[in-house]
């Protein structure tokens, strides 16, 4: 599993499938796709580049279905010069109809190894750089979990802070679906993946600024806004809470929380790129454009 940077910026298969428009390549984003809704399978269908040059940024949940993972995946590598991928929590359960019942690392080392198939980025490849509008920056896919640490309010142990989501009512279904084997718990899972990463991190070049692409988002902030803030728990880890200080980073780009916006800490653009679930966009409306813009930045 390589830890160095590509500089291939397109992929002739995507770009012979994209069509020229003369329209300069674009670095966007989406996440939370939730394609096992037929409505959201439709927009997937529908998802197409306006230049050849486009690349694409998925930051997980696709779907939970490796079948279905599969299909998104491969129509967008098709479509676009290049796909990358970061993990969402969905796509680590082990759904009782999925064909595929490996769990936990071994279920993500299958998923790596399907989107390799694809031609797909994923954090245990190389960054690739992105040379078009604002760049050069390198994308890095990461994969890091949660550990607990956004606890609900009023609590100050892992323990209590589950308890008071039992108790509400506000229970992740990764507690039932998503597993850490070989590791005893998701905590400890998400503390090795923080290990690997920050220390493939700190081996990159510090002056090739970096877009980090992550399911959560790396600091807590974001999710004070949750109507449920029992949900935090399972939203991230405040091991990364200094990250986007401490690595030369250009953005930092993620989903998760299903409420798509542009914050800033410390004069870095986090921007939370989700489609979410059909009864959550029918509400507030489509995210307009559906694919976001990293660059070139929109004023």
């Amino acid at each position: 599993m390589g830890a160095g940077v590509t500089t291939e910026n397109r992929s002739d298969a995507g770009a012979a499938r994209a069509g020229g428009t003369g329209r300069a390549g674009r670095l966007l984003a989406v996440s939370d796709l939730h394609i096992s809704y037929q409505e959201n399978r439709d927009l997937v269908e529908k998802l197409q580049p306006e230049s050849p040059d486009d690349w694409l940024i998925v930051a997980g949940d696709v779907a939970e279905l490796t079948t279905s993972i599969e299909w998104a995946l491969g129509l967008l590598a098709e479509r676009f010069a290049r796909v990358i991928w970061a993990p969402g929590n969905h796509e680590l359960w082990t759904h009782p109809d999925d064909p595929v019942q490996l769990r936990g690392v071994a279920r993500y080392e299958h998923l790596v190894e399907l989107c390799r198939g694809l031609g797909v980025v994923t954090p245990e490849d190389p960054y690739p750089v992105w040379e078009g509008a604002g760049g050069p920056v390198a994308v890095a896919p990461l994969f890091l979990l949660y550990d607990y640490s956004f606890r609900a309010p009023g609590t100050t142990t892992k323990e209590e802070s589950l308890a008071a989501a039992y108790s509400s009512g506000v229970v992740c279904t990764d507690e039932r679906m998503l597993h850490p084997d070989p590791f005893p718990d998701r905590d400890s899972w998400c503390r090795e993946r923080v290990r690997l990463t920050g220390e493939r991190l700190a081996a990159h070049d510090p002056q090739l600024p970096l877009v980090l692409v992550n399911h959560y988002p790396l600091v807590r902030q974001p999710t004070e806004i949750l109507w449920y803030p029992e949900f935090a728990q399972w939203c991230g880890t405040e091991l990364t809470a200094d990250w986007h200080r401490r690595f030369n980073t250009a953005a930092m780009i993620y989903g998760h929380l299903h409420i798509p916006r542009v914050t800033s800490y410390d004069g870095i653009r986090f921007q939370e790129v989700s489609l979410g679930y059909p009864r959550e966009w029918h509400r507030r409306g489509l995210p307009d454009p559906l694919l976001r813009e990293v660059f070139p930045q929109q004023d």
